[in-house]
């Protein structure tokens, strides 16, 4: 007897795409951390000579007299980032189009919860460091790793409201947004007016490319190489090509779903005619175009943004991440590690992120629902609000990325990454901890259940 597509104690397949991404998203995490470990002891071992001689090793290319290389620590920062900020454009396109951020109603909450959640920790780290070469790294425990805040919600299974998640993940990419902004903003020297018009003309010539369907992937593979030179050369942050290609992908689909039922509908009568069967090894010229034809409606009912995001979340979250851990995570831990978290640098990050995150997040959020300009998620409690606000503080990937680009003084530097990974481990923990304090049952309802049972 064949099983039935859905039964009780049986996931849909809806209910088991969400159960995987969020699995995956745990998963990246785990891997992320493995890394960050692995970074933390190869950059404490004997072999820590050869750690950071690879970091400064540059590749390239050579040309009669030219030549283009980068050291492997720029190659990863620079250019496979870059893949990673392309996706987080994605996601923010998605987001502000159709998701959590296409109305002002929904926006509301996890903007400004984000902002509280970046002025604060900026406010508490420029109040340790008003002057000096540590004043620039105020954007540092601004970020929030969205990667491993989600990977840390996942962990506690389908307690979670569905509204919490959205909310973390909203207020996550609302954040991103802001850190790209800082990056382009704040943390851009000198601007080559030239190359910037050339970036703007090859990010014309993708969205020409796609209204007239191009569809040689050589061709936009040329196009955007061209971007993120223009932009390595502009001086803004050669990660920008990511959000700005990301900005010009189409992410509606080419045909509505109501033509692609009825050609899918028509392709499908016309292959049941022509006794089309497993039987058959051959197909006639009929058979390839009505093949042909539906697989090309599929194409076209696909929009590009949702596609790339989900082939290319994977790699972002499995190989990009975490080599960016790998390459950047390594700190010397030595008896300097008590003298980082005692300079203005080290501390001004630890306290920014432990408590100007939690204070900022759950202060905006209490406000702009007190105002009654926002309605609390459903299902969602404010010990719940409060434990996300505290994950949130998981600045990791994108405060090591803001660090690199804000402080030049290599000590500094350090300072500062030690500050990220102990203000980022306790925020973590103490989330992980408020939360599951904050998602169990009321003792009122263990008990009716268990009555019940």
């Amino acid at each position: 007897m064949e099983e039935p597509l859905s039964s009780p104690g049986r996931p849909t397949r809806k209910e088991s795409a969400s159960a995987r991404f969020f699995k995956s998203e745990a998963t990246g995490s785990i891997l992320l951390l493995i890394c960050t470990l692995a970074a933390l002891f190869w950059a404490n071992s004997r072999w820590s000579g050869w750690y950071f001689h690879l970091l400064d090793s540059k590749i390239g290319f050579a040309w009669n007299e030219g030549k283009f290389a980068l050291s492997w620590n720029h190659w990863i920062n620079d250019g496979l980032m870059a893949l990673f900020f392309f996706v987080v454009g994605l996601e923010i396109k998605r987001e502000i189009l159709v998701g959590q951020l296409s109305t002002l109603k929904k926006a509301i909450l996890p903007v400004a919860a984000a902002l509280g959640g970046m002025l604060l920790p900026a406010a508490i780290y420029a109040l340790f460091n008003r002057s000096g070469e540590g004043a620039r790294g105020w954007g540092i425990p601004m970020a929030t790793d969205i990667a491993f805040a989600l990977g840390i919600l996942a962990l506690l299974g389908p307690r979670v409201p569905p509204g919490l998640k959205i909310f973390l993940t909203a207020l996550a990419i609302a954040d991103d947004l802001g850190a790209v902004l800082v990056i382009a903003v704040f943390y851009t020297d000198q601007i080559s007016p030239a190359a910037l018009i050339s970036a703007g003309v090859f990010l014309a010539l993708i969205v020409l490319a796609a209204r007239l369907k191009v569809s040689s992937v050589s061709v936009y593979a040329v196009l955007v190489t061209s971007v993120w030179l223009s932009v390595l050369a502009s001086g803004i942050h050669a990660t920008v090509a990511g959000i700005l290609v990301a900005m010009v992908v189409p992410v509606r689909a080419r045909i509505k779903p109501k033509r692609f039922f009825v050609i899918a509908r028509t392709k499908l009568e016309e292959l049941e005619a022509s006794n089309l069967s497993g039987e058959v090894t051959t197909l006639n010229s009929e058979q390839m175009e009505a093949l042909e034809d539906l697989h090309k409606a599929t194409s076209d009912v696909v929009p590009a943004g949702p596609a790339f995001e989900h082939y290319l979340h994977p790699a972002t979250a499995f190989v990009i991440l975490p080599l960016f851990a790998l390459f950047n995570a390594g700190v010397v831990m030595d008896s300097g590690f008590v003298m980082a978290l005692t300079n203005p640098v080290g501390f001004g990050v630890l306290l920014g992120l432990l408590t100007g995150k939690q204070a900022g997040i759950t202060a905006a959020s209490w406000l702009v629902i007190r105002l009654r300009l926002a309605d609390m998620p459903p299902g969602v409690t404010w010990g719940q609000i409060y434990g996300s606000a505290i994950l949130a503080g998981v600045g990791f990937t994108m405060a090591l990325f803001v660090s690199d680009l804000a402080i030049e003084n290599e000590q500094l530097l350090a300072f500062s990454k030690v500050g990220i990974l102990s203000g980022s481990a306790l925020c973590a923990g103490a989330g992980y901890w408020v939360l599951r304090r904050a998602l169990r049952p009321a003792p009122e309802a263990m008990t009716r259940e268990g009555q019940a049972v």
